[in-house]
């Protein structure tokens, strides 16, 4: 890749553009479930990187709401330099980063409403002179139901399909294995901690005129999110449940913990980078609870869901 100066200007503009677009997407999605929950609102947290001009970020959580438990919905624009201890667990190699995303995650209150996490981030990596070595996109959206319904989940994939679609049609079912294999806590027997969705990253352009085609496909995924979602929320808030219901949602929440403080990258790399803990561990529940060998009757609504977990569903 090119280092003259005419390159360093057109990286530093298009960071500036995928800044703007996070911090809009950021707005519109808080604005949209605070309606859909309609009493609680989002409070806001801005915060600074600790370590000298490494940037910040903007945390906005919602809890107690009619509709969300506790939802978090977090942006970040952060930069530093690359340490030995990232070489070594993130396998990258140059002299400074930067880092740019959105990252949420939404606990419904309602066992019949599933979780939902998406994050869609950018990744620039430097040399000792700052011209940027290597830079990718990375992201996904995956859906974590308690019990399932059969045409909510094909709702979710082929919202997620029809985003991708118009950027090469091997897209959808490249990255719904990848989240398939992702998303997974090996040490239950290759459990998935979901139905799952997409799950991508090194999203590299072979060279920079390919960029703004990355460009617009990250904001396609970002874009696809409210209504890959929100539909399946409106049909199934207020459906009647009960202790039982609860309890197995507090179990797969236990499963959610599990995964994303013993696999998941996004947490590993934040801890990793002297990350903000508080808004790196927005992502897990309020609740969950872990119960002994715990095994659903066969055939129940939770055995359901559990054999979609164990063995993952083409679902369009």
């Amino acid at each position: 890749m090119s280092t003259s100066s005419t390159s360093k200007t057109g990286t530093e503009i298009f960071r500036s553009n995928w800044i703007q677009y996070v911090n809009e997407l950021q707005e519109h999605i808080c604005k949209a479930l605070e309606t859909t929950d309609g009493k609680a609102l989002f409070g806001t947290d801005d915060w600074e990187r600790a370590e000298g001009n490494g940037g910040g970020g903007k945390t906005r959580t919602l809890i107690n709401g009619a509709v969300f438990e506790k939802a978090g919905v977090n942006t970040s624009v952060v930069s530093g330099n690359v340490t030995d201890t990232m070489r070594k667990q993130l396998k990258i190699n140059g002299d400074k980063w930067f880092a740019c995303g959105l990252s949420l995650v939404l606990h419904p209150l309602n066992p019949f409403v599933p979780t939902v996490h998406a994050n869609w981030r950018y990744f620039e990596l430097y040399d000792e002179a700052g011209y940027v070595i290597d830079r990718w996109f990375g992201g996904g959206t995956d859906l974590t139901p308690y019990y399932l319904f059969e045409e909510d989940a094909r709702h979710f994939h082929q919202s997620l399909k029809n985003a991708l679609d118009p950027f090469g049609e091997e897209l959808y079912p490249l990255y719904k294995q990848q989240c398939d294999d992702y998303f997974v806590n090996q040490h239950r027997n290759k459990e998935t901690r979901g139905i799952g969705g997409i799950f991508y990253d090194h999203i590299r352009a072979e060279d920079e005129s390919v960029l703004e085609k990355l460009l617009l496909f990250q904001q396609a995924n970002g874009n696809a999110f409210l209504g890959s979602y929100l539909p399946i929320v409106q049909k199934r808030k207020d459906t009647l449940y009960g202790a039982k219901e609860i309890e197995w949602q507090e179990i797969r929440r236990g499963r959610y913990v599990e995964f994303n403080l013993l696999h998941d990258r996004g947490t590993i790399f934040g801890l990793k980078t002297n990350g903000r803990t508080e808004s790196i561990l927005m992502s897990l529940p309020p609740r969950a609870r872990w119960q002994y060998n715990h095994q659903p009757g066969p055939g129940t609504a939770e055995d359901k869901l559990l054999q979609v977990c164990l063995h993952p569903v083409n679902w369009i």
